[in-house]
C-alpha cells in the first residue's frame, strides 16, 4: 500500500493557486483512474483505488499548508505505513513550468508544507516536484505562489496533469523514469520526422540537376525541327 499526498490550501479561494498544484495532480489521478469518492478523514480528504497492481491512498490535507504534516502523520499511523510508502506532490519554484522531477529524501528548501511534513514523519519520503517557475525575486515569492495560474498557462498545466495521470501506474510500480517520460510526452510531444514533405531535412542533399546534352544538329536541321 502506498500513500500519495498532494499539498495545498483548502477552500475555493485557493483552489487555482500555484501553491495548490499538488491537490490538482491528485484530483486528476482520482478522476481518471476510477478512485472512490473523496471523504473527510485524517484532517483532510482521502480516497483510495488501484494503480496497476498497487493499492494507493490519496490524501489532500485540509490543515493549510504549514500544518500539512499533522494530516500525513495521522494517515501513516492509521495504515501502519513508513516514510518509504509516502510520496508527496508539491509545487517547486526552482523547476520550469511544466517540468517535473522526482526526489527521495532531502531538505525542504523553505517550502512550508515540506517543513511541516519533515517535522511529523522525518525527511525520508519521496517527492514529485511540480515545476511552477520562479517570479524572479524572493520578495515576490509569497504573492506568486498564492496567486492563480494565468490563462496563458492553462495549456501546459492541463498537459502536465494529464501526463501525471498517464504515468501514475508507472510511478506506483516504482518506475520513475517512465513516469517522468509520460509527463514529458504530454507537455512536449515528439514531432514527426518530416511533417512537411516539401521541406527536406538539412542533412538530406538536394538532387543534382543533370547537365543538358550538347545539341549536335546542324543549323539547317534545327531550323527544320522548329517548323515541324
Amino acid at each position: 500500500m502506498q500513500l500519495w499526498v498532494g499539498l495545498g490550501n483548502p477552500g475555493a479561494k485557493y483552489a487555482n493557486n500555484r501553491h495548490n498544484i499538488g491537490f490538482m495532480a491528485l484530483d486528476q489521478i482520482a478522476d481518471d483512474h476510477g478512485f472512490a469518492p473523496w471523504r473527510a478523514k485524517f484532517q483532510g480528504y482521502v480516497t483510495e483505488g488501484k494503480l496497476g497492481s498497487e493499492k494507493v491512498i490519496l490524501l489532500k490535507p485540509t490543515t493549510f499548508m504549514n500544518l500539512s504534516g499533522q494530516s500525513i502523520g495521522e494517515a501513516m499511523r492509521f495504515y501502519k505505513l513508513t516514510c518509504q510508502d509516502v510520496t508527496v506532490f508539491h509545487d517547486e519554484l526552482d523547476i520550469a513550468p511544466g517540468k517535473i522531477k522526482l526526489k527521495q529524501g532531502g531538505g525542504h528548501a523553505g517550502h512550508n508544507g515540506l517543513r511541516s511534513t519533515h517535522q511529523h514523519i522525518t525527511p525520508d519520503y519521496a517527492r514529485v516536484r511540480l515545476g511552477i517557475g520562479h517570479p524572479g525575486h524572493k520578495d515576490r515569492v509569497a504573492g506568486y505562489v498564492l496567486s492563480d495560474f494565468a490563462k496563458a498557462e492553462a495549456t501546459w498545466l492541463d498537459d502536465m496533469m494529464r501526463g501525471i495521470s498517464d504515468g501514475a501506474r508507472d510511478l506506483a510500480a516504482g518506475d520513475g523514469s517512465k513516469f517522468v517520460n509520460a509527463v514529458a510526452m504530454r507537455v512536449q510531444p515528439q514531432r514527426p520526422n518530416n511533417p512537411n514533405p516539401n521541406i527536406r531535412p538539412k542533412s538530406e542533399p538536394r538532387p543534382v540537376k543533370a547537365e543538358p546534352k550538347p545539341d549536335t544538329r546542324s543549323a539547317l536541321e534545327r531550323l527544320k525541327d522548329k517548323f515541324k
